[in-house]
C-alpha cells in the first residue's frame, strides 16, 4: 500500500498553479429561484425569506443560507416584511390581489387581506399595528393600507393624501420611529421622496422632495430617522434627514447602484450593476471614505433587494445570478476589507539547491510592511506540512524568501495571512516539481518461453533509494479474462533483491514496480514470458505398432481408417492446427494443413478417410500443434505436438 501511494504521489501532474484558499467561511449557495426576490431576515428563528414569483412561492433558508423549506401557494409573490416580534411574515401576493399573513414558526398561512381586483400590491411596510403598503400599475397606483388594530382588519385603499403616482410607492417605515412612513415614487424622473405622518392611521405628507427618481432601493437607519437611497443613475447612494429630507451624506460607488441594506450597528452594504465587473458589493465599515469592495459575481447584479444582513447583523447574504442559475453569497465577516494572497514559485527546480518564492497580499486596505505571513512547506517527507516560520511582507504587499528543498517530487509551499481585526485571513499555494534521481530496477526472464504449468521464478533487482526499499511484482496473463494481479510486495532483501515463483498457464506480462521516494522517481520493469501449451496426440484403428525406420509406427489394413485424437488445453473458440504429410525418396512433403476445433474438453478427433488401398506402401505421418494468432486465441506461444506415424498393409 506505501508503494502503491508514492508511486500515486510520484505520478501527479505538478504545475505552478496558485490555490487561492480563503480561511474564512464565505460560501456560495445555490438557490431554487429564477431570478432574485425580495429577502428579509428573521432573527427569532433564524430565517432567511426570499420571494420567489415565478416559482409563486416564498423559499426559507436557515441561518447559514441552506434551504430548508417553502411556503408555496402564492402567485407572483412580491415584498416581504416581518411583525416587530418576528412572529409573522407578511407577503405582497401580486397575482392574486392580496397580502398573506404566515407564521414564521410554522411555515404556514394563517390569513390573508384582498386588496381588490387589479390592485396589485407590490410594496410593504410595517407600521404602528398596520400594514402600508403600493399598488396598482404606472400611474394607476396608489398607498393603501390593512389595519390590523381593527378588531377585524380592514383595508383602506387611495391614502395617497394629494401625491399622484407614476407606479406603486416603495415604502418604509421603523418601530424606533413611530408614526412615520416614507414612500418612494421611484418610476419618473421627476419622483419625490415622500414622508407621511401615519400617526393617526390616515397619511399626513409632512415634507416631499424631487430627489430625481428612478429609485433602485432604500433602507431606513437603526433610529429611523434617515434614509439611505440607491439611486437614480448616480455612482453614490444618498443619505437624507428624514425631518427636512436634506442629504446628510453620500456614499461614493464604482457603479449605478442597485440595492442597500442596513446592519443593526448602522452599517451601510450595498450592490452595484457592476457593468467592468470589478466589485459588487459594497461594505461601509468606516463610513464613505473607504468602502470594503468584494466581487461576488461575474454577472451584472439583480436591481430587486436581494442584499440582506442577518438579523443580529454579523452575516451579509447576497444574491447572485438569473435565468435559472440563481445563488446565495453568504459573507461572514462583511465588516473586513477582503485580502488577496498570491503565491508564485518555480514550475521546476533541482533537489537540494536554494530557490525563491515570491507572491503578494493586497487589499483595499493596504497593509504594513511587516505584516506576519506563515509559510508551510510539503513534501514527500513532510505530508502534513512543516513549518518554514514567518516571513514579513515586504512594502507594496510583496513578499519574497528563499529555501532549500530537501525532497524531490511535488513540493507545495503554502503561505496564510491570519487576519486581524480590519482585514479577512486569506491563504495561497504555489507547487514546485523538484528534480529526483533515476532508479534502477529490472526484472529477470524477458523473452523466455515455458512448458505449460512451468513454475518460474522471477526475481526484480532494485539499484540504490533513499528510503524506500520496497517493491512490487505484478502478473498479467494474456487474455481479457485475466486481471492484473498483484503477487508479491515487500521490501528488497540485502542484495536488493525481491523474487517470487508463478506458476504460468499462458502468455504473460510481468512487470516490476518501484513507487518512488523523496529523492528518486518511480520506477517500473517489465518481462514478457510465453508459456506453452498442453498437446497430446494419440492414434487408434491399427491392427499393431512397431519401431521401424527411425520411429514407431501404425500399421493399418488398408479397409481401416485411422483415428487421430488430440488432447490440448482448451481456450474458447481455441482450434488444433493438424497436418498431414507423405515420406517420398527419403523426404517428407506436407500436404495442407487444417484446423479443426477443440470440444469444450478440449479434444479434438480427426477421422483419416479415403480409398486406402492406393496407400498401401507409403508412409505418412500427422501433427496437431497450436498456433499462437491463427489457432483462435492468442493467450499461449505457439506448440507442436510429436509427429505420429503409419502406413497401410494389405
Amino acid at each position: 500500500m506505501a508503494a502503491a501511494l508514492a508511486a500515486l504521489i510520484g505520478s501527479t501532474a505538478i504545475g505552478s498553479l496558485a490555490l487561492a484558499t480563503p480561511s474564512y467561511a464565505d460560501a456560495n449557495l445555490p438557490l431554487p429561484l429564477s431570478d432574485a426576490g425580495y429577502t428579509v431576515a428573521d432573527g427569532v428563528h433564524q430565517h432567511l425569506f426570499l420571494a420567489d414569483s415565478s416559482h409563486n412561492q416564498i423559499v426559507v433558508t436557515d441561518s447559514t443560507g441552506k434551504v430548508t423549506g417553502t411556503v408555496t401557494g402564492l402567485p407572483q409573490v412580491r415584498d416581504l416584511v416581518l411583525s416587530p416580534d418576528s412572529s409573522t411574515l407578511y407577503a405582497a401576493v401580486y397575482g392574486a390581489d392580496k397580502i398573506v399573513a404566515i407564521d414564521t414558526a410554522q411555515l404556514k398561512q394563517t390569513a390573508e387581506y384582498p386588496t381588490g381586483a387589479h390592485t396589485t400590491p407590490s410594496h410593504l411596510a410595517y407600521a404602528d399595528g398596520r400594514i402600508w403598503f403600493g399598488y396598482g400599475d404606472q400611474w394607476d397606483s396608489g398607498l393603501g393600507v390593512v389595519d390590523l388594530t381593527a378588531a377585524t382588519p380592514t383595508v383602506t385603499l387611495d391614502l395617497n393624501a394629494g401625491h399622484d403616482y407614476a407606479s406603486p410607492p416603495k415604502v418604509y417605515a421603523d418601530p424606533d420611529n413611530p408614526g412615520t412612513l416614507v414612500a418612494l415614487d421611484a418610476g419618473i424622473s421627476s419622483g419625490p421622496v415622500i414622508v407621511y405622518d401615519v400617526s393617526s392611521g390616515t397619511p399626513v405628507i409632512r415634507v416631499t422632495e424631487d430627489k430625481g427618481g428612478f429609485y433602485k432601493d432604500a433602507a431606513l437607519t437603526p433610529d429611523g430617522q434617515d434614509i439611505v437611497v440607491a439611486g437614480p443613475g448616480t455612482r453614490a447612494l444618498t443619505e437624507y434627514r428624514l425631518s427636512d429630507l436634506s442629504a446628510v451624506r453620500t456614499y461614493p460607488v464604482k457603479d449605478e447602484p442597485e440595492t442597500v441594506s442596513i446592519a443593526p450597528d448602522g452599517t451601510i452594504a450595498a450592490t452595484v450593476l457592476d457593468t467592468d465587473d470589478i466589485g459588487d458589493t459594497y461594505v461601509f465599515t468606516g463610513g464613505p471614505d473607504k468602502p470594503s469592495v468584494r466581487n461576488v459575481s461575474h454577472n451584472w447584479m439583480p436591481g430587486t433587494h436581494a442584499i440582506s444582513w442577518s438579523a443580529d447583523g454579523s452575516r451579509l447574504f447576497v444574491q447572485t445570478g438569473s435565468g435559472g442559475s440563481m445563488g446565495l453569497h453568504r459573507i461572514d465577516e462583511p465588516r473586513k476589507y477582503e485580502t488577496a494572497l498570491t503565491v508564485d514559485a518555480p514550475s521546476t527546480a533541482p533537489r537540494a539547491k536554494s530557490l525563491k518564492v515570491t507572491g503578494k497580499l493586497t487589499s483595499g486596505l493596504s497593509l504594513p510592511a511587516g505584516t506576519p505571513l506563515q509559510v508551510t512547506r510539503t513534501d514527500m517527507d513532510s505530508p502534513k506540512g512543516k513549518s518554514l516560520g514567518t516571513k514579513p511582507l515586504g512594502s507594496g504587499g510583496t513578499f519574497s524568501f528563499t529555501d532549500t528543498p530537501p525532497a524531490g517530487g511535488k513540493v507545495t509551499y503554502t503561505v496564510t495571512y491570519a487576519g486581524d481585526a480590519a482585514h479577512t485571513a486569506a491563504q495561497a499555494a504555489d507547487a514546485v516539481s523538484v528534480s529526483r534521481g533515476k532508479a534502477s530496477l529490472t526484472l529477470t526472464n524477458n523473452g523466455k518461453v515455458y512448458d505449460y504449468g512451468k513454475a518460474v521464478k522471477f526475481t526484480a533487482h532494485l539499484g540504490t533509494t533513499y528510503k524506500n526499499r520496497t517493491a512490487e511484482i505484478w502478473a498479467d496473463p494474456f487474455g481479457s479474462d485475466r486481471p492484473n494481479k498483484l503477487v508479491k510486495s515487500g521490501k528488497v532483501d540485502s542484495h536488493g533483491n525481491l523474487s517470487v515463483t508463478v506458476n504460468l498457464y499462458r502468455d504473460t506480462k510481468l512487470t516490476a514496480k518501484f513507487g518512488g521516494d523523496s529523492r528518486y522517481n518511480p520506477a517500473s520493469a517489465v518481462s514478457t514470458v510465453g508459456d506453452r501449451v498442453s498437446v497430446s496426440t494419440s492414434v487408434s484403428g491399427q491392427y499393431k505398432a512397431k519401431s521401424t525406420w527411425g520411429h514407431t509406427y501404425y500399421f493399418f489394413h488398408k479397409s481401416k481408417n485411422p483415428l487421430i485424437t488430440t488432447k490440448m488445453t482448451y481456450f474458447p473458440g481455441r482450434a488444433q492446427k493438424f497436418e498431414f504429410e507423405v515420406y517420398y525418396q527419403g523426404k517428407w512433403y506436407p500436404g495442407d494443413p487444417a484446423y479443426f476445433k477443440l470440444g469444450g474438453d478440449g479434444v479434438s478427433r480427426v477421422q483419416i478417410t479415403g480409398d486406402h488401398g492406393k496407400d498401401v506402401g507409403w508412409r505418412f505421418r500427422v501433427r496437431s500443434s497450436y498456433v499462437d494468432g491463427t489457432s483462435g486465441d492468442t493467450v499461449n506461444s505457439t506448440t507442436h505436438g510429436a509427429w505420429k506415424y503409419f502406413t497401410f498393409t494389405k
